[in-house]
């Protein structure tokens, strides 16, 4: 049965409250920052994140299944997110005292945690969707709700940007103004001060989900439910098998996700390695992608309706290849391999290189599709199990979106290690974006039909 508008929207707001940690923390303002001013190099540093990235991917892809199965068998799902929401808010917190020279591994391990505890509040989350929402809701739901969450990250990615985080030259933000709070720009307060806001504002806005979502009934104690939930996700990881469509989905998913993933990840600091950008022109680019997704969110919404998810994630995914080809072969005065001359000089100021606004201009690629490509992968998993499966099913699901999650970024880290060249690092997204499409292209849809 569908839960009240109250109640749905309370669900949406989930993803409002968690993307600033996504938008300011993993991508636009502390990745890039931990990349160029923690890091003695920039390629050493781009090194570091992409194996924090894997890690902590590693441990989710492990343990997200288990988890998922556990939480069909106690029934409700609130307790796990307030659990993990625990962690990760004292993990962010802890993020302040990552400053330059002060070394990289303490930093990386508290953003594992709060990586790791935030992916498995998303599984809960996600698996709440089939019990709340009608089936022919679910793509427009998901993609709104998805959209709502870059509208969050957005806004907070605004505020950091005019108000906190300054450049350490001018010692001014974006809009000249002194960091407020006396934050110092040449410590990187403003910069590191991402993680407590983040923190503070998913604690603030994942309320109206406790107080006013559905949760499932309750059902096994902790206890039963983790022996009961281990024996049923072997049962389910066998019958999983059995299922041609849906273990082709995550096949695909596995290997795509993967993809996108890194190009989220670790799409900022590789714009701060070729440009030099600092946090202002960083800042102005996630603003920039923020936008867009939200726009393309509320298109994919009526395209999953219309056309249905698997239509939405082929076509983000082919935008998304094109936008990495895009960013890996722009250069100075050329983009797409030399192809394309870029002519005209540096005209000063923001983005005042014609191989930054070509960059730019793929970079809206991204934007368009890196929502639609997760929300439309979630409807279409959503819309191929039941109610009562969904648990166990959604801790799969994140199990193929983190099953090799730390591969791509292992790679990128490795081929930019050994190559000393972070642009072909970052080419082998591509593998993973194309080998993830070729795979979806032959997956039916849905993958599996549901039992009334």
């Amino acid at each position: 049965m569908a839960a009240s508008r109250r109640g749905i929207w309370g669900w949406m707001l989930f993803d409002w409250a968690a993307q600033p940690f996504f938008t300011v923390v993993t991508t636009f303002i502390f990745g890039p920052y931990f990349v160029s001013r923690m890091a003695s190099d920039p390629a050493v540093g781009q090194a570091a994140w992409g194996y924090g990235i894997a890690i902590s991917g590693l441990f989710i892809a492990v343990l997200s299944p288990v988890l998922g199965s556990i939480a069909d068998q106690t029934g409700r799902r609130k307790p796990w997110i307030g659990f993990f929401a625990i962690i990760k808010i004292f993990s962010l917190t802890m993020l302040w005292f990552a400053a330059p020279g002060s070394g990289l591994i303490v930093p990386l391990v508290f953003f594992s945690l709060a990586s790791i505890a935030a992916e498995f509040s998303i599984v809960f989350n996600d698996s709440m969707m089939p019990r709340l929402v009608a089936p022919k809701d679910i793509g427009r739901i998901s993609n709104m709700a998805w959209g709502l969450g870059y509208l969050g990250g957005m806004i907070v990615l605004i505020f950091v940007v005019a108000f906190m985080a300054a450049s350490p030259q001018t010692g001014k933000t974006m809009l000249g103004l002194s960091p407020i709070f006396g934050l110092d720009p040449a410590a990187g307060e403003g910069d590191r001060a991402t993680a407590p806001l983040s923190a503070l504002w998913y604690f603030v806005f994942v309320l109206p989900m406790f107080f006013f979502t559905p949760d499932g009934a309750k059902g096994l104690p902790v206890g039963k439910a983790v022996r009961v939930g281990l024996t049923e996700l072997k049962s389910t990881l066998r019958e999983v098998r059995q299922r041609p469509g849906i273990f082709r989905f995550l096949v695909g998913r596995m290997i795509y996700q993967d993809g996108v993933n890194a190009l989220i990840a670790l799409g900022g600091a590789f714009a701060a390695t070729m440009f030099g950008w600092a946090t202002a022109e960083i800042g102005i680019f996630g603003i920039i992608l923020n936008v867009v997704a939200i726009f393309g969110c509320l298109a994919a919404s009526r395209l999953d309706t219309m056309l249905g998810s698997k239509v939405v994630v082929v076509i983000s995914l082919v935008l998304l290849t094109v936008a990495t080809i895009g960013i890996v072969s722009t250069g100075p005065g050329y983009t797409l391999f030399g192809l394309v001359q870029l002519p005209g000089a540096d005209s000063g100021g923001l983005f005042g290189t014609p191989a930054e606004k070509a960059y730019i201009g793929f970079g809206l690629l991204i934007g368009i599709a890196f929502g639609p490509v997760q929300a439309s992968s979630r409807s279409f998993m959503a819309r191929s199990v039941s109610a009562d499966e969904a648990g166990r099913y959604f801790g799969i699901y994140a199990l193929s979106g983190r099953a090799t999650s730390f591969l791509a970024p292992f790679l990128v880290a490795t081929v930019t290690a050994a190559s000393g060249s972070p642009r072909l690092g970052m080419a082998m997204i591509i593998l993973f974006l194309l080998a993830g499409l070729a795979v979806l292209f032959k997956t039916p849809y849905p993958a599996a039909k549901v039992s009334a």
